[in-house]
């Protein structure tokens, strides 16, 4: 199976200092595999414990691991932006986003790599797909994740069976165009909200398996949440739909 030899993984990288060598290890095996790929691990003032110094370690003896520190960062919208900021500049064909402390599983990497190999602009992991699945986790956060969809799909006219998931990945030319587009979300909303954007675009679904240990999701996340909903759904039936 070929796969496009200039990828990049991001992964925003916040007080992971007792997940981090577990995580490490998987992401070193999916290099080895494929024998390619560049990680951006970005570290900001949200990230209390020793991760920084873990990340620059693990830069300073492998070359496939680039440690971006970001003090500029407001918020988790803010991480993934520079990290796709910064793949983007240095000329990756392909950026995959995923968050770190195995929430996410490495394993599905290669999989996100065929879709964007086989002519799809966007690929999207799907907890709500068949072979896909959430576990370790609270029912408050399985419910606002199943809710989360349904609302945006019904509000936003889109048709994705998971608008919430965290782990995707683009050809540049499409984080070319979110990079200049000024997007309203300051939380995890984030990614709902690309989906929107970018619902026009050739995409394929993904099945992931997603591990939120989390047991809740911040009332500022919920509002946030909220408000770019309904700013993107006043747009949509007063006949002026965002697409990128």
């Amino acid at each position: 199976m070929y796969y496009d030899n200039n990828w990049a993984l991001i992964v925003p990288m916040a007080n992971e200092e007792k997940e981090f060598l577990p995580f490490i290890h998987e992401l070193v095996k999916i290099l080895d595999r494929l024998n390619n790929g560049t990680i951006y691990l970005i570290v900001d003032n949200a990230s209390k414990d020793n991760t920084l110094n873990l990340c620059y370690e693990l830069s300073n003896k492998d070359s496939r691991f680039l440690t971006i520190w970001a003090s500029e960062n407001r918020n988790v919208v803010d991480a993934y932006v520079r990290g796709y900021r910064e793949a983007y500049f240095n000329g990756h064909d392909i950026i995959i986003e995923m968050d770190a402390g195995l929430s996410h599983d490495p394993r599905a990497i290669p999989m996100f790599l065929r879709v964007l190999n086989e002519g799809n602009e966007c690929a999207f992991g799907s907890r709500f797909i068949n072979g896909g699945s959430i576990w370790d986790s609270s029912p408050n956060r399985t419910f606002l994740s199943k809710t989360g969809t349904v609302l945006s799909n019904i509000l936003l006219g889109t048709k994705l069976k998971d608008m919430t998931s965290g782990f995707q990945g683009f050809h540049s030319h499409i984080v070319g165009l979110f990079l200049k587009y000024p997007l309203k979300s300051q939380a995890h909303f984030y990614q709902t909200e690309l989906r929107y954007l970018l619902r026009k675009k050739r995409y394929s679904e993904i099945p992931i398996h997603y591990r939120a240990p989390s047991p809740s999701v911040s009332k500022g996340a919920v509002s946030n949440s909220i408000s770019v909903l309904l700013f993107y759904f006043i747009k949509r039936i007063s006949f002026k739909p965002v697409t990128l």
